[in-house]
């Protein structure tokens, strides 16, 4: 069996402060662009409306295929290229747009298509594929969505109140919520859209960094009935440092997985590929930066009762 870190004696917990100085600027800068360059982008899975992907057989001008399309009565569509310069996305997510999907499921992708063969310049072109999703619709998944991550986020409290007393489920609970945050703020930052997929994404970061706590917590569960007099501070960073081996190996597996599907899947897979690779980095720091001096307070702050305690080392 591969064996590597074994035996380490890393001081992991003493630079927590500079990690929560580096994780708060994180959140502030993605806060920051939210307010300052406009909210998140929506798939039409939330919003409602058309999305055709058109491959042409020349690079076609934009600027023409834009006004092609508003001459046709589809204002304000996204023309986005999707991998080569040949292939585009078309978004038409406009009020207008949005009524007519209502009123018949094929219309506004009909109309972009009979445009586009109507118009004067000789470049043929193939519809590789056609989502359209009413108002109506667009709304019960992004209610559908919220309540996903909420009852994840339930659910996660109800299993930690089961397997874990009250100090370990508050410091992993308040991890998850670093994780949520952080994830939040990268999307924004890579100004992804927010899709079903990313969804997926964040509620599969949420499971896997919920894993790695719990993995570090139960090796601190199993030396605080081996090690009673040791301090928490260095039974926190031994716990960590026993788990390193397996949390290398883990999340260098998951992040080769996650980077093939970043770098050969296709565009429609890329936005989930972000997410998780940065949702191994995040669920790692937050197992170690985050859950453990929160543990690590809440023990100094409500000691045991008939535990014997070493003692404390003093703040790091």
């Amino acid at each position: 069996m591969l064996r590597i870190l074994h035996g380490t004696n890393y001081d992991f917990i003493k630079y927590w402060r500079t990690a929560a100085v580096l994780t708060v600027a994180f959140i502030l800068l993605g806060v920051g662009s939210a307010l300052f360059k406009g909210g998140f982008p929506y798939s039409i899975e939330f919003t409602g409306g058309t999305l055709m992907q058109i491959e042409f057989q020349q690079t076609p001008d934009v600027a023409k295929l834009r006004a092609t399309l508003d001459a046709a009565g589809i204002k304000g569509a996204e023309i986005t290229t999707f991998g080569s310069s040949r292939d585009f996305t078309i978004r038409a997510q406009g009020a207008e747009q949005i009524a007519a999907q209502a009123a018949g499921a094929e219309r506004v992708g009909q109309q972009i298509e009979a445009a586009l063969k109507a118009a004067p310049e000789n470049n043929q072109f193939r519809v590789v594929r056609v989502e359209t999703v009413g108002p109506r619709v667009g709304s019960e998944l992004r209610r559908g969505a919220v309540i996903a991550i909420l009852i994840s986020f339930v659910v996660t409290l109800a299993y930690l109140a089961w397997r874990f007393e009250w100090r370990f489920g508050l410091s992993a609970v308040l991890a998850t919520a670093h994780d949520i945050l952080t994830t939040i703020a990268f999307i924004k930052l890579l100004h992804l859209e927010i899709s079903l997929t990313v969804v997926a994404a964040i509620l599969t970061v949420i499971g896997y960094s919920l894993n790695d706590t719990i993995i570090i917590f139960d090796r601190v569960r199993e030396n605080l009935h081996k090690n009673r007099k040791m301090p928490f501070y260095d039974l926190l960073n031994r716990s960590v440092n026993e788990t390193l081996p397996r949390s290398i190996l883990t999340h260098a597996t998951t992040l080769i997985s996650t980077m093939a599907l970043l770098l050969l899947a296709g565009e429609v897979i890329r936005p989930f590929a972000w997410v998780m690779s940065f949702g191994i980095f995040t669920g790692t720091f937050s197992s170690i930066y985050v859950a453990s001096p929160i543990l690590m307070w809440v023990e100094n702050k409500y000691p045991r009762a008939n535990e014997a305690r070493g003692a404390q080392r003093p703040r790091p």
